[in-house]
């Protein structure tokens, strides 16, 4: 069982999301507008959190923005915004799904399962420390604790950040295609999400290890980890 905030101000929708979730057995807190949500993070963390982009009192981008400041919980939007610029605003601020409206509740509920399975299982391998190397640097991925940090500074990672800086890395040197990461280390298929949803976690990812040359583009096939496991 989770613990799941789910801020939207439609009545109906809202209502029809929390039912679905709920029969999951889920713990499931309320939220119709943008007052209220960072303080019971605060409080208690949720597990996982299903966001309305646009509010009555805010601006659900902006809250995620604030969120990600200080956690890295799970965040799938809700938005009626289907453009590929406003996808990739979404995952640009650490977005681990993209539903755009409308929708049916039966499909958000499995795409909420889909993200919760991606979160437990980055939180629970029982691998030891790795270590690699590119050139002085030294990126260090701690499997059991979830840490991540590059010259011994910790770097916050998103769940699907985690997810494709782990499969990048432990098939180092090999190119790995953009639908072999949707597929296969963020269990979307082809057709849920767009490629370039692999392009943005890449770009975020580069900014946070703090050199490019982590993950190489190989245009044509896909990116390639250009660290060394020592």
């Amino acid at each position: 069982m989770a613990r799941i905030f789910v801020v939207e101000d439609n009545e109906s929708l809202r209502e029809a999301v929390c039912s679905y979730l709920r029969l999951n057995d889920h713990e499931i807190v309320e939220f119709p507008r943008v007052g209220g949500v960072l303080e019971a993070i605060e409080t208690k963390p949720p597990d996982l959190i299903v966001l309305d982009v646009m509010l009555p009192d805010g601006d659900g981008f902006l809250l995620a923005r604030k969120i990600r400041k200080a956690h890295t919980v799970p965040i799938i939007f809700l938005t009626a915004k289907s453009t590929e610029s406003d996808r990739i605003t979404g995952f640009e601020l650490g977005a681990d799904d993209y539903v755009v409206k409308p929708f049916s509740p039966k499909e958000l509920s499995l795409r909420v399962e889909a993200v919760l399975r991606r979160s437990g299982e980055s939180s629970i391998q029982p691998a030891a420390p790795k270590r690699w190397t590119l050139g002085k640097r030294i990126l260090e991925l701690d499997a059991a604790a979830h840490r991540a940090s590059v010259d011994g500074a910790e770097i916050s990672l998103t769940v699907a950040e985690w997810k494709i800086l782990s499969y990048l890395a432990a098939r180092a040197g090999t190119v790995v295609g953009r639908e072999r990461l949707l597929g296969e280390s963020l269990d979307y298929l082809v057709a849920e999400g767009s490629e370039r949803t692999v392009d943005t976690h890449i770009k975020n990812l580069r900014s946070k290890l703090g050199d490019p040359g982590w993950i190489e583009t190989v245009r044509g096939f896909g990116y390639r980890f250009s660290g060394i496991l020592r």
